[in-house]
């Protein structure tokens, strides 16, 4: 679907950073050889199912090989980093999320690269939820019944994270603050590592994305009580929303969307942006996409530069409130 009908509509900007003038005619033939999709997220993970299904059609509708290379580590930024030093030419692709720019333009003092100014939008790919979970021996089946016993008992209840300044640590921080009550946080150094956690009862309450969620809540190992998206998921839809569950500005929307670096020729964004706009619309890409609880959205490369830049303050201002920083 396309971005307004799914997440806030937002400014338009008047220019995406890093776009050139380049003729059309110059990039008539674009492209001539293999077009890499790089992330900077663990083989096997939500980014890499996405990349790797997109990238199959793109090969069809672009006529060369579109291969995915995974380069985590670092919190994302050493893909990032070889991103923003790679040459704008088309040919190497960056598959971005919510961490890699929207938060780690806070989360670090001190990054390698500009987050605005070295990369050039294309388009958003995907929009998902995170779910929030708890321990089935907390004594609550609602977000309001956990709002008022972490009231009565501030400071007694503890929420797992991925790590601190990760999307699973500042959405729990965003439940605090609109919330006004007083959890521990307790970091662990993945997801995997949060979700044994919270199953093995060392902590009460996490969010988490849906893969690894969803199949721990139909077996009744967890208990779900809100997804962080404005509608409920299709993959979970007896889930409310948060924003139904009571906090009714709650919402944090995990976005994918695809960068290249600065000084991608305006014909060549054109190029992409129908490419991976016609791709995310394929009904065997939308059915890989409902497996992992994400919905295909599509935007304008100006739509997009607004919606980082949008999502930059709004994330800056979680890292701010969470006290995490990374030198």
């Amino acid at each position: 679907m396309k971005m307004k009908r799914f997440l806030s509509l937002l400014p338009i900007a008047l220019c995406v950073p890093g776009v050139t003038g380049t003729p059309a005619a110059a990039q008539s033939d674009y492209p001539t050889r293999p077009v890499r999709i790089v992330h900077g997220f663990t083989p096997g993970g939500i980014s890499d199912v996405l990349a790797r299904a997109i990238g199959a059609k793109l090969t069809e509708s672009l006529g060369q090989q579109v291969p995915v290379d995974p380069r985590p580590g670092a919190g994302t930024t050493i893909a990032s980093d070889h991103i923003a030093k790679s040459a704008g030419d088309g040919y190497t692709l960056f598959l971005q999320d919510i961490t890699t720019h929207a938060i780690n333009a806070s989360l670090y003092r001190r990054l390698p690269y500009d987050s605005v100014r070295d990369f050039t939008p294309v388009t958003l790919i995907a929009a998902s939820p995170l779910m929030l979970l708890i321990h089935p021996s907390l004594p609550v089946t609602s977000v309001k019944d956990l709002i008022g016993l972490a009231k009565k008992r501030p400071d007694e209840i503890s929420h797992g994270s991925s790590g601190n300044g990760t999307i699973v640590h500042l959405a729990a921080e965003m439940l605090k603050s609109m919330a006004d009550i007083r959890m521990v946080h307790v970091p662990y150094k993945g997801s995997p590592q949060a979700v044994a956690a919270l199953l093995g009862g060392e902590v009460a309450v996490s969010f988490a994305t849906l893969p690894p969620a969803l199949p721990m809540v139909a077996a009744g190992k967890l208990r779900a009580l809100g997804v962080t998206t404005p509608q409920r998921t299709g993959a979970a839809p007896d889930v409310p929303t948060m924003k139904e569950a009571g906090l009714k500005d709650f919402e944090l929307v995990l976005y994918t969307g695809i960068l290249g670096p600065r000084g991608l020729p305006r014909p060549v964004v054109d190029r992409l942006n129908a490419a991976f706009g016609k791709a995310v619309q394929l009904p065997d890409v939308q059915k890989i996409y409902a497996k992992v609880g994400a919905v295909p959205i599509t935007s304008t490369p100006d739509e997009f530069a607004a919606h980082i830049r949008s999502e930059m303050t709004k994330l800056g201002k979680l890292v701010q409130i969470s006290g995490a920083r990374i030198d």
